[in-house]
């Protein structure tokens, strides 16, 4: 992933409570540079509206609009007024139902619900942490929050998932600001992102009411975690024999249209951690992609990368629909190579019959992951609401 202009990791709502990250989370990190959640919120640039005019060119004059207004940070315009020219305020030129929601009003409120809320005894204005990252001068923000413990550890690994949300905005009118279910593998750093439907609140009139919303959102995600843990448990019972397929494994990853560079990452990873390199479950294949994901996508967040993300979650929650566009996918390719006598080749219609008994043995438990996958998003959404 493209990295972004600022990063910055946080632990501890507040500097009352203790800054301290998971173990499996601060290798390679600066214990020194760690700041308390509500200090990177407050560190993070905040926007203003300013008026503008436009110039007529047959005039020369500029003329004032009240249709539109500047939005701009204000510090920015201070250092401007006091002769840096180098400053560039201007984050863009809005129309006038706009409204201008800064971090403090989305995070403040969040912040209150964490030194409240507790999971196990403890509170969660104990237990967050994560990393806050800046684009385009700071007027894009993404956010990855998680919390100590929360967390599904699979029966044969040490390290754990651990649960949280992924949240940010923009002031460019591209992102409104939303909120998402999030967890990280401690095992091999893999963020597992979009785990439930994307919540937003636009930035169109009155804003408030933000300590409700994460209220509802945080307590749902023990509930999210127990979901996860089945969808990861029944995946791992599903598997692909590559042997008796007509496709690889990078070429599994390029049937769904995941590109070649990061389809050889996500077959790398994902025959280094099955059990079998040839019979390969379906949260092993999951795995790989995100990890191609996380540490090999050339792109920045949001756009490309949410597209993938969702394909990769589709072999974890949807694997029937994932085997199905496998399917459908080679069957073009095969069409492409069919005779001009209109008859597939006997090699090719074995491969598609081999696709097919693969496909057969995932749609008996294709009602489960469906029921599940349902219960997941409307819980979380529900909760948004």
């Amino acid at each position: 992933m493209k990295a972004p202009e600022t990063a910055t990791v946080f632990a501890g709502v507040d500097g009352r409570t203790e800054r301290e990250l998971p173990e499996w989370y601060s290798a390679g990190t600066d214990t020194d540079e760690i700041v308390s959640f509500a200090e990177a919120v407050r560190n993070l640039p905040r926007a203003s509206e300013t008026r503008i005019a436009y110039e007529n060119p047959y005039t020369g004059e500029w003329v004032e609009t009240d249709r539109y207004n500047a939005v701009v940070e204000p510090n920015r315009l201070i250092a401007q007024a006091g002769g840096n020219p180098d400053e560039d305020p201007l984050f863009s030129v809005p129309s006038d139902s706009y409204t201008i929601i800064n971090p403090t009003d989305v995070y403040g409120p969040l912040e209150n619900v964490l030194r409240e809320e507790t999971y196990e005894g403890t509170p969660l204005a104990e237990l967050v942490f994560g990393e806050i990252r800046q684009y385009r001068g700071g007027g894009e923000i993404h956010m990855d929050l998680m919390f100590d413990g929360l967390s599904v550890t699979l029966p044969d690994r040490n390290d754990p998932i651990t649960m949280g949300v992924t949240s940010g905005y923009d002031f460019f009118g591209s992102n409104a600001v939303y909120i998402e279910g999030f967890a990280q593998d401690g095992y091999c750093e893999n963020s597992i992102r979009s785990l439930t439907d994307r919540q937003v609140v636009k930035h169109v009139g009155d804003i408030d009411g933000f300590g409700p919303w994460w209220e509802s959102v945080l307590a749902q995600l023990e509930l999210v975690a127990d979901d996860l843990f089945g969808f990861i448990t029944d995946a791992q019972e599903i598997t692909v024999d590559f042997s008796d397929v007509p496709f690889d494994l990078e070429e599994f990853y390029t049937l769904l249209d995941i590109p070649e560079y990061l389809a050889q990452q996500a077959a790398n990873d994902a025959r280094a951690n099955a059990p079998d390199p040839f019979a390969i479950d379906m949260w092993t294949l999951h795995s790989g992609a995100t990890h191609a994901l996380t540490h090999f996508f050339r792109g920045k967040e949001g756009g490309a990368l949410d597209a993938y993300v969702r394909t990769a979650n589709d072999i974890l929650f949807n694997p029937q629909g994932t085997l199905e566009q496998v399917e459908r996918a080679y069957e073009e390719q095969v069409d492409t190579e069919t005779g001009e006598d209109g008859q597939t080749g006997l090699e090719s219609q074995l491969a598609l019959a081999q696709i097919e008994r693969v496909s057969e043995d995932v749609r008996e438990k294709a009602a489960t992951f469906e029921e599940r996958e349902e219960a997941l998003r409307e819980r979380f959404a529900q909760a948004a609401e």
